[in-house]
């Protein structure tokens, strides 16, 4: 039988990873998901390496070879694990970067959450991260808040590849398209090949329905008759039918004339990535969020689980495009009955950096933690 997640390949879709720890890069099991599942790209955050650190093993070896210095600082000691563990991955991923030419094969790295809002900070530390981590299939993940999105557009002017991330508005999803492109003009009036430069939107699903679900669930305790049933029949529907709408933008946008030209010189679009694709209502199919939202020129990472229900049982079929009026029926109706989705999504960024942020805290007290541990058992 064919594997569901290669068939993903086939409607035009790419499978990446999202889960990074230091065992995967050493012990075959991220060659073993890019030879029978077709990976073709890998996502890491704080909360992954927060995870990996404080509750494994995995980083102990490492983190007890880093030679101890003066001063030594968690961030410090986390940034050398990580820029490691990333030039690894990369090297795992280089063959499928060449076999694409590289259009494919990408390792994310984020800047820190702490410069999510400061625009000078992200430039200076995504050009810092580049240059160390010194992979052609890199990309360095940017949060697509209001500024970010300047820092996203100096970057691709410069040839850095970036993964924006924290995407949740459509409206939020057109400016990055647009930083995208200007950055790409910049980095051709400048002489640069614009064919090098690559950039993904991480368009996120899951938390938006957790949000608007909630809404309707506290609204359903008083709810009756019609209102009660056009609430019910909104659930898991509203992240979905948003995806699908920033999809319709990203057609137009590559059909415009403003990209064209850029296209004609080389330049790769800005795939649309789903992100927040594990289902969080145990109500809900495990593989909701997969098969929702297949179609061509997409990128999907996955967490491990999802990616083994979609293997296990998935199918795969093109359905980004389809049902598309239904899905700004809902969106519609969703605005009809006061189900804030603006408001949601806004809300949703704030959370957002906040929990990263706080992930990456916890990250660094988790390093400062094993390396006191580490060194006292030397």
């Amino acid at each position: 039988m064919t594997n569901p997640l290669r068939a993903l390949e086939g409607a035009g879709q790419a499978v990446w990873l999202d889960y990074l720890n230091n065992k995967i890069t050493e012990d075959g099991e991220l060659q073993r998901l890019i030879a029978e599942d077709g990976v073709t790209g890998l996502t890491s955050n704080p909360s992954i390496f927060e995870k990996a650190i404080g509750e494994g093993d995995a980083y102990d070896a490492p983190l007890r070879a880093i030679p101890r210095t003066p001063g030594e600082t968690p961030a410090a000691l986390f940034e050398k694990l990580a820029i490691a563990n990333i030039q690894s991955a990369a090297d795992i991923f280089r063959t499928t970067y060449n076999a694409l030419e590289g259009r494919d094969g990408f390792v994310s790295l984020e800047v820190s959450p702490t410069l999510a809002m400061d625009t000078e900070g992200t430039i200076a530390e995504a050009r810092r991260l580049w240059g160390a981590v010194g992979r052609p299939n890199l990309m360095i993940k940017v949060p697509g808040t209001a500024a970010g999105v300047p820092a996203i557009r100096q970057l691709i002017g410069e040839g850095i590849n970036v993964n924006v991330t924290l995407l949740f508005s459509v409206d939020a999803y057109l400016d990055v398209a647009e930083a995208h492109m200007a950055g790409l003009e910049a980095f051709k009036a400048s002489g640069g090949d614009i064919s090098t430069v690559h950039s993904v939107a991480s368009f996120f699903v899951s938390r938006i329905d957790t949000k608007i679900d909630g809404e309707i669930d506290a609204r359903l305790k008083t709810a009756t008759g019609q209102e009660a049933e056009r609430l019910r029949r909104l659930r898991g529907k509203i992240a979905i039918a948003n995806a699908k709408r920033a999809y319709q933008r990203y057609l137009e946008l590559i059909d415009g004339p403003r990209w064209k030209p850029l296209a004609a010189a080389g330049a790769a679009p800005q795939r649309l990535l789903w992100a927040s694709t594990g289902v969080k209502d145990p109500t809900y199919p495990d593989t909701l969020y997969v098969a929702g939202l297949i179609g061509k020129d997409t990128v999907d990472t996955m967490p491990p689980k999802t990616m083994d229900a979609f293997r296990d049982h998935g199918h795969a079929a093109e359905t980004l495009t389809a049902d598309v009026p239904l899905a700004e029926h809902d969106l519609a109706e969703a605005q009809g009955l006061g189900l804030d989705l603006d408001g949601v999504t806004r809300d949703l960024v704030v959370d957002g950096v906040k929990q990263f942020a706080d992930a990456f805290d916890s990250l660094l007290k988790a390093v400062a933690e094993k390396r006191q541990r580490i060194l006292a058992a030397a």
